[in-house]
């Protein structure tokens, strides 16, 4: 039996490239996709094609533009001839203050955080239907809970949660849509002060930061999860249910 094959996006750096690593180690098939990054996406490629041979092909494209999204998810498909998981990981991420957001803001936050994923799952959906596949949505605990000046970046990853509980129940019973809410699991690759880190950590019950390990474990659980769709694990610390927590 050839490999399950699951298309990544977002997959050249941090957790996108730790689940690229974790789940081939599992045995999938990995296309991975980088935008900008392809230094990185090409190394990690290599490294894995090394460790078993042919089981990592890449795709390049903006997730902000629709007829590359297209182009992306036809590159998938044609890489392996089938698609048994989509992972939407790929996300922008900046604040975008009132009186300050642009155009150009909202075509990089909710193409890559809402666009892409509905985009990418319909072009996607044929094969996924014969396969009896799975998508899984990385979402935020600041879907619900918005973060001070990231407006458009919540409202983004907000509209991500509903799509995912819609398409659940669209596209049964052949494919299970779920999520995955990441709390603090990497600090931004913008610098944190040592106060601010401890700012963050002080409302997390379980009072430290997670590992990209707790992630790739939740993923892991929803592409075997059969009898589970439609829901958002959420994985944070308990930040998100914490009666302390700042919004």
């Amino acid at each position: 039996m050839s490999p399950k094959v699951i298309l990544l996006t977002g997959s050249a750096k941090r957790i996108g490239a730790f689940t690229a690593r974790y789940l081939h180690q599992l045995g999938w098939n990995i296309v991975l996709h980088y935008n900008q990054s392809e230094q990185q996406a090409s190394e990690l490629a290599r490294q894995l094609n090394a460790a078993r041979a042919d089981s990592v092909k890449l795709v390049q494209g903006a997730l902000n533009s629709i007829d590359e999204i297209e182009n992306v998810a036809k590159q998938a498909i044609n890489a392996y001839g089938k698609l048994n998981a989509l992972l939407n990981n790929a996300s922008a991420f900046y604040p975008t203050s009132i009186g300050s957001i642009t155009e150009k803001d909202w075509t990089n936050l909710v193409g890559s955080n809402m666009q892409a994923p509905l985009f990418l799952a319909q072009y996607c959906n044929p094969t996924l239907q014969e396969n009896n596949g799975v998508i899984i949505n990385m979402v935020d605990i600041h879907a619900s809970q918005p973060l001070s000046n990231h407006t458009l970046y919540c409202m983004a990853k907000s509209g991500l949660v509903m799509m995912t509980k819609s398409l659940a129940q669209e596209l049964a019973p052949n494919v299970r849509v779920n999520g995955v809410a990441p709390g603090a699991i990497l600090w931004p690759e913008n610098n944190l002060s040592a106060d601010e880190k401890n700012e963050v950590l002080l409302h997390i019950p379980l009072q430290k930061l997670g590992a990209m390990q707790d992630i790739a474990q939740a993923i892991e659980y929803l592409l075997n999860a059969n009898y589970v769709t439609g829901h958002i694990i959420t994985v944070d610390g308990g930040r998100s249910i914490a009666s302390h927590v700042k919004a």
